[in-house]
C-alpha cells in the first residue's frame, strides 16, 4: 500500500504518457540505444528515475533486454519489440508495458495479451485470489490458441519494492492468496506462440547491488559507492555505469568483485524456451473493494 496516493497517480500518468512516448520511437531502422537514452533524458527532465532499466526485448527475449554501451542494433520490420517501463519518485513505483508489432504478422498474438489483461484488470477487487485472475488470463489464451508464460506473471509492487507480496500468474495455479483492499498490483500479461516457458538468456546488462562492500581497490570502492548513491538497491544498466566511468574493463570488473561478495544481482534476459515469439501487455493498478483504479493511464 503507497501511503501518499497523489505522487502515486502522478507518477502513474507520466509512466503511461511515457510508455507511450516510447512506442511510437520504436521503428524499422532505429538504434534501439538511441530510443532508451531519449527516453532516460524525458525521464530526467520529469525529474523521476527509473525503477528499473527501460526494457526493450525482441520476438523471444521476453524481458530484461536494455541496450549496452554503443549499441548498434536496429529495430528490424520484422520485430516485435516489448516495451517495458517503471518509474520512481522516490521509493512509490510503477510498472507498464506494451507490444509494438513491426512485422504486422503477430496480431492476433498482440490482440489475445491485450484482452487478457483487461480481463485480469476485471477481475481484481478485494478479497480476489491471484488464482482466478490467472484464470481470466489462461481462458483467454485458449480462446485465441496462444501459451501464456507460465513462469512469468504478475506482481505486487510496494514502496521500494517492484516484486512484493504477490505473484500473480497467468494461469490458474491454485494459488489462493487474497488481494487486499488498497494494495498496489502490477497486472502483467505474457503470452506465445511457442512453448510457454522461458529461461535465463546469455544477454546481461541489469544488475542490482546489495548494502555494503569491502574492497581495497579505490577504483572499485568508486564504482560501488557510486551505485550506492545513484541507484541505492534498485536495477541499474551497465551502460549507465560505463557513460560515468568512462572504461567498460573498470566496470565490469568492480561488478565481478561485487559478484564474488554476493553483493551483485544480475538479470539476464528471460528467452521464450522453444524461440517463440513473446507479447507483454501491463498496467499498475490499486485494489479497491468491488473493483481496481488504474494507476498507469
Amino acid at each position: 500500500m503507497v501511503d501518499d496516493q497523489k505522487i502515486l497517480e502522478d507518477l502513474g500518468k507520466e509512466t503511461f504518457t511515457i510508455l507511450h512516448q516510447a512506442k511510437e520511437m520504436v521503428k524499422p531502422g532505429v538504434r534501439m540505444l538511441d530510443v532508451a537514452k531519449k527516453v532516460e533524458e524525458l525521464v530526467r527532465k520529469k525529474d523521476l528515475q527509473f525503477a528499473f532499466p527501460m526494457n526493450l526485448s525482441i520476438n523471444e527475449n521476453a524481458a530484461h533486454c536494455t541496450p549496452s554501451f554503443n549499441d548498434d542494433a536496429v529495430f528490424g520490420e520484422k520485430d516485435v519489440v516489448k516495451v517495458d517501463v517503471g518509474l520512481r519518485s522516490g521509493d512509490v513505483l510503477t510498472d507498464s508495458a506494451v507490444t509494438v508489432d513491426l512485422s504486422g504478422n503477430y496480431s492476433k498474438l498482440n490482440q489475445a495479451t491485450q484482452e487478457a489483461l483487461d480481463a485480469a484488470i476485471a477481475t481484481v477487487r478485494d478479497g480476489r485470489k491471484v488464482g482466478e485472475i490467472g484464470r481470466a488470463v489462461g481462458e483467454v489464451a485458449k480462446k485465441y490458441g496462444v501459451q501464456p508464460i507460465k513462469n512469468l506473471g504478475g506482481h505486487g509492487i510496494g514502496e521500494g519494492e517492484l516484486h512484493a507480496n504477490y505473484y500473480i500468474p497467468n494461469y490458474d495455479n491454485g494459488d489462493e492468496t487474497e488481494l487486499q483492499e488498497g494494495d498496489l498490483i502490477a497486472v502483467e500479461v505474457f503470452f506465445t506462440d511457442g512453448e510457454g516457458r522461458v529461461v535465463n538468456g546469455d544477454y546481461n546488462q541489469i544488475f542490482r547491488k546489495f548494502p555494503g562492500v569491502f574492497t581495497r581497490s579505490n577504483e572499485m570502492r568508486a564504482i560501488a559507492d557510486y551505485i550506492d548513491t545513484s541507484y541505492s538497491t534498485y536495477p541499474f544498466a551497465l551502460r549507465w555505469l560505463v557513460e560515468n566511468f568512462k572504461s567498460e574493463f573498470k566496470v565490469r570488473a568492480a561488478l565481478n568483485e561485487l559478484s564474488r561478495q554476493d553483493a551483485l544481482e544480475s538479470f539476464p534476459a528471460l528467452v521464450e524456451r522453444k524461440k517463440g515469439t513473446v507479447t507483454q501487455f501491463e498496467k499498475s493498478v490499486v485494489v479497491e473493494k468491488d473493483g481496481c483504479k488504474i494507476i498507469t493511464k
